[in-house]
This record gives C-alpha cells, structure tokens and sequence, in this order.
C-alpha cells in the first residue's frame, strides 16, 4: 500500500486519466474529488462489502432452499 499525505487542493494521480484531489479537512473527515472517465467505475469500499455480503447470504439461501425442495420430493 502507497500512504501519501497531501493537504488542502494538492492532488494525486492514478494512472494517465484518474486524479484525486483533496477538496478539504475537516477534523477526521476528509473530502475528496475524483476525475475519472466515464467508464471508470467508483464505489465506496463500504457499499461494495455490503453488496458482497448481500450477494454470499442470498446464495447461502438459495442454496438452503433448493436443498429444502429437493428433499420433499
């Protein structure tokens, strides 16, 4: 892992075509923009966990409830 420190407007660039600027700092929080094509898909990491773990239960219970209707025949 790259651990950069930056300050208010200074940037950091990802590649030809991704820049990451931070906007501002405010106590723990910090604000940042991203410039990014189109087709560069950005998520935070939370809501790719939580859709992760959505996704593992839902074949967990698909995979029970087939097994529950396969046993009754």
């Amino acid at each position: 892992m790259l651990v950069l420190s930056r300050k208010s407007n200074e940037t950091i660039k990802v590649g030809d075509d991704i820049e990451l600027r931070i906007l501002e700092v405010k106590g723990d929080t910090v604000r940042i923009g991203i410039e990014a094509p189109k087709s560069v898909d950005i998520l935070r990491g939370e809501l790719v966990q939580s859709i992760s773990e959505t996704n593992t239960e839902a074949i967990t219970m698909d995979a029970t409830l087939f097994s529950q209707l396969t046993k009754k025949k």
